[in-house]
């Protein structure tokens, strides 16, 4: 080595050696001014205590279960897996390579002019009043961000919201968010019977008056309910409005799954019920209304001036939503109005299309040893599987509630997907869906009476365990 080269790496170990040393000052700098702070950057930056420990929602968690054990068939989320009418569809497509270019630009930010329009004609003559559609209807990215504006719009620190269980899992979270604390009252059934419907789930009225109190701002209503399927009564619904009047408080009216009742059951919107228009926000989907989940749209209508709180959330969140997609929706209620109240009409045929499916799935449900309860609406049955834990070992599953281990079990063995109940109760109250699974049935026929099959073979290969 000469004296040139000897004396280039000696620099460059210099130089190395000087970086090095500067870092690990910076490093006891940094702790130094970490310990006298209190706290750590893992520390400062962690997850606001408003939302909790940050769990993984059960919809995040199944979904990459169905990727990682490739079920057969996938009952657990809710969504139709055939096509949409054919008139929503190709409006979509006419609109995106359409004449008109301010179609794929934005829109209006509280709903594309021609959706509220149309929203305004078809829900006015359904609550008994005519709707403002430019002050007292509000389109957002899907009903999931309707009610979170509408949420987070009127739930104070501290207010105390009443959620009726099983819930939508997104009510907690959301309430939370707010500041808001949930106060929670269960459905449970009122008969022991094997053959039961979801109108035997019912809420104890003593139990619910109680709940009722000066601090209480809102109460939320799902009807026709998911997971149970419950389409409530006039009498049921007129127990929640005569206390939401006396204790002035908010309804907030998730009535998404509006259209598919089975009859002779009847959706009864609570907006439409003496002296509640002003005091409801209700709730409507796109995605359940036309059987495409995944466009994303849904809407808020109620008084003017409790819209104003939701309109405030909205602008600062999503500020407006897809055009196209709100130009689509709008073409396919015209469609839709156009034929209203014939058979033909969507929002008949719908419920009818779903009965038969219904019908089939308790069927097969009951034949392999589920207990189902036959929901009136909706488009889910949950089912009791305690009668079949006798042919299937949980223990390899390490979930802490009974259903999380029996559905992912029953996935890995049958090859059918399905959702754990306990997750849309409070954690005081899991145990109430620890013994039920739901299932989802819009979906092709070939896609139940597979569900048939594979119950069938998993059934045949079982025997009862020795516990």
């Amino acid at each position: 080595m000469n004296i040139f080269t000897f004396n280039s790496c000696w620099r460059y170990t210099l130089r190395v050696a000087l970086i090095n040393h500067n870092s690990a000052v910076k490093n006891i700098q940094l702790l130094k001014i970490q310990n006298r702070s209190g706290s750590t950057m893992s520390e400062k930056f962690k997850l606001p205590a408003r939302y909790g420990t940050g769990d993984k929602s059960v919809w995040v968690e199944y979904i990459a279960l169905a990727s990682e054990y490739k079920p057969a068939v996938n009952l657990g989320q809710g969504f139709p897996d055939y096509h949409a009418p054919e008139h929503v569809t190709k409006a979509l497509a006419e609109i995106t390579t359409g004449d008109n270019p301010l179609l794929n630009q934005y829109t209006r930010g509280y709903g594309h002019p021609r959706l509220v329009q149309n929203l305004a004609k078809l829900y006015s003559p359904l609550v008994g009043k005519q709707i403002d559609p430019l002050n007292e209807i509000l389109v957002g990215s899907g009903a999931y961000e309707a009610l979170f504006s509408a949420i987070l719009g009127h739930v104070d620190n501290g207010d105390e919201v009443i959620v009726i269980e099983p819930f939508f899992d997104c009510y907690d979270y959301m309430i939370k968010f707010a500041g808001g604390i949930p106060k929670f009252i269960a459905l449970q059934p009122r008969t022991n019977k094997s053959d039961i419907t979801s109108a035997d789930w019912v809420l104890d009225e003593k139990e619910l008056r109680s709940l009722f109190n000066p601090r209480t701002k809102m109460i939320i209503l799902n009807t026709p309910h998911n997971p149970l399927g419950k389409v409530f009564t006039q009498q049921e619904l007129e127990l929640i409005a005569d206390l939401c009047k006396k204790h002035n408080v908010l309804c907030l009216s998730d009535e998404v799954y509006e259209w598919m009742v089975f009859k002779p059951h009847k959706h009864i919107r609570i907006a439409s019920l003496p002296g509640m228009w002003e005091r409801t926000i209700t709730i409507g989907s796109a995605g359940k209304t036309f059987s495409v989940t995944g466009w994303k749209i849904g809407w808020a209508y109620g008084p003017a001036n409790l819209m104003t709180n939701l309109q405030v959330v909205h602008q600062n969140c999503v500020y407006t939503c897809c055009t196209p997609v709100q130009e689509a929706v709008a073409r396919s209620f015209e469609f839709e109005l156009a034929r209203y109240n014939s058979p033909e009409c969507y929002f008949v045929s719908l419920a009818h299309e779903l009965l038969a499916k219904r019908d089939y799935l308790v069927k097969v449900l009951k034949e392999s040893g589920f207990k189902p309860t036959v929901p009136d609406g909706g488009y889910f049955i949950i089912a009791d599987w305690t009668d079949l834990e006798k042919k299937i070992d949980l223990v390899s599953e390490k979930d802490k509630y009974k259903d999380y281990r029996f559905t992912k079990k029953f996935a890995k063995e049958a090859g059918v997907l399905t959702i754990p109940p306990s997750a849309f109760y409070s954690e005081e109250h899991k145990h109430l869906g620890e013994k039920y699974a739901r299932f989802c049935f819009i979906k092709k026929d070939e896609n139940l009476a597979l569900t048939e099959k594979l119950l069938k073979e998993w059934s045949s290969k079982k025997t009862d365990r020795i516990h």
